[in-house]
């Protein structure tokens, strides 16, 4: 259901005023025109969005009330705001209360000194509207660079139709005070919570028109109180950059308007780049994956690779490959990727590769040193193990290699292959395996045990 907007005009002639008793303020109910412009900030990290409306009213000179109805919608009405445009000094909000025996209703009064046209603005929290990113990758053949493109998706299931709005996505962690669905869905549930929650909207107004002296700008508690300074902070930014910084949050405002309809979603692109340098290698860890060697994209959000102007939001990859000169693809798999700062390395799982292979064979195993204790029992051994590692790439460009091994105890190892120390209980040796091609490394693992170890 719609929410509904009505200006309830006063009776303004004396003589009328004296025959109609104040139970009959409200002599008429005339419905708003449509939205004249809407504006949306989602934040990815909360179920949360701010919405800003501006529409067109027509005043007369004198009293004039207006009602902000939320039934059937998730919006907090702690957080409702209102203030007028134009004329911001020929128009006061006087209070805000709520109609006798109408639920989920609101009614601000308001003393205008003009009498015609009138811009207001009405902004909320509400619940129910989220946005995703995502991204497809197309590798080139020889996987040295790819095409990198990213969406965001935007969901709204609010109970409410937003038309030709602007869209604006927040990366970045909100610390809430209250969950706003749970205080938006509490609709009838006791009369006690429904008085509570009009006590609060009604101090909250007072509490800020007394101690500020704000006559044209209502702002409720609840989620609203919690982030004003952060979203005073965005909303003063130009309206014109796309994508900006704003303390620890980024905005992104999607180009353009769109209708999104309660119960749809709709899915816009982000970014297009052509050709991000990518490093194409396979990991292998027996420990990790067993003996399925995985594959792997990185690349980093930096200004040499043609990105780094913004941090890229968390969210799914879809992979693709080039097969043939004429650009046939194949699918690579489908990952998660992180929120990646300016500046950061990302390593994209692409899931099994099943043209490399890696094959560790135990090729001797010797038990030697041997120390007695008091009793003649053993106390202390040294084990020596001889290991061949083959290696084998099937696909018909070169692939990097990075073998993990892991070891326990007082151990040490020698071997002609270089290798890179990753931690006391693991090494990793890195390849290069030229197209359709196999090779062998070889190293003997010392292990001291008991008396024999010296740590």
């Amino acid at each position: 259901m719609r929410r509904l907007f009505h200006l309830c005009l006063a009776a303004a002639l004396g003589a009328l005023a004296g025959l109609v008793p104040p139970a009959q303020a409200r002599v008429s109910v005339v419905t708003l025109p449509g939205r004249d412009s809407t504006q949306l900030t989602i934040y990815n990290s909360a179920d949360l969005t701010l919405v800003r409306e501006t529409r067109h009213l027509t005043f007369r000179k004198g009293l004039n009330r207006l009602e902000f109805s939320w039934a059937n919608t998730l919006i907090d009405p702690t957080s409702v705001e209102f203030r007028v445009l134009n004329h911001a000094d020929q128009v006061e909000v006087l209070d805000v209360s709520f109609p006798p025996r109408v639920a989920n209703t609101l009614e601000w009064r308001i003393q205008s000194e003009v009498a015609g046209d009138v811009v207001a603005e009405i902004r909320y929290f509400t619940s129910g509207i989220t946005w995703s990113a995502d991204y497809v990758a197309e590798a080139a053949r020889e996987e040295r660079t790819m095409a990198l493109s990213g969406y965001v998706r935007v969901v709204n299931r609010s109970g409410e139709d937003y038309e030709n709005a602007q869209i604006r996505l927040v990366v970045g962690v909100v610390k809430l005070v209250e969950e706003i669905r749970r205080l938006a869905s509490i609709q009838d549930e006791s009369l006690r919570l429904e008085e509570s929650r009009k006590s609060a909207v009604v101090a909250n107004f007072a509490k800020r028109k007394d101690l500020s002296g704000e006559k044209l700008f209502f702002r409720g508690g609840g989620i609203g109180g919690a982030l004003a300074e952060s979203v005073d902070k965005l909303e003063s930014a130009p309206r014109e950059i796309l994508k900006e910084g704003a303390s620890e949050y980024f905005l992104y405002t999607v180009e353009g308007r769109d209708t999104i309809p309660n119960g749809w979603t709709r899915r816009r692109i982000s970014f297009a780049v052509p050709a991000v340098p990518v490093v194409s290698f396979c990991k292998y860890e027996r420990e990790t994956w067993g003996d399925v060697v995985q594959r792997y994209y990185r690349f980093t959000n930096a200004v040499p690779s043609h990105l780094g102007t913004e941090p890229l939001p968390d969210g799914t990859v879809q992979s693709f490959r080039a097969t043939t000169p004429d650009g046939l693809l194949a699918y690579g798999g489908k990952s998660n990727v992180k929120y990646l700062p300016v500046g950061e390395t990302v390593d994209l799982e692409l899931g099994p590769d099943r043209e490399v292979f890696i094959v560790p064979r135990l090729m001797n195993w010797v038990k030697e040193d041997l120390r007695f204790d008091n009793h003649n029992n053993v106390a202390g051994w040294t084990v020596r193990e001889t290991w061949e590692i083959e290696l084998q790439n099937a696909r018909e460009i070169p692939v990097v290699v990075d073998v993990r091994r892991n070891f326990q105890g007082d151990w040490s190892l020698k071997t002609t292959a270089p290798y890179e120390k990753v931690d006391a209980t693991k090494v990793k040796f890195l390849r290069t395996l030229p197209a359709r091609s196999k090779e062998k490394l070889t190293y003997e693992l010392v292990t001291n045990q008991g008396l024999n170890a010296t740590r």
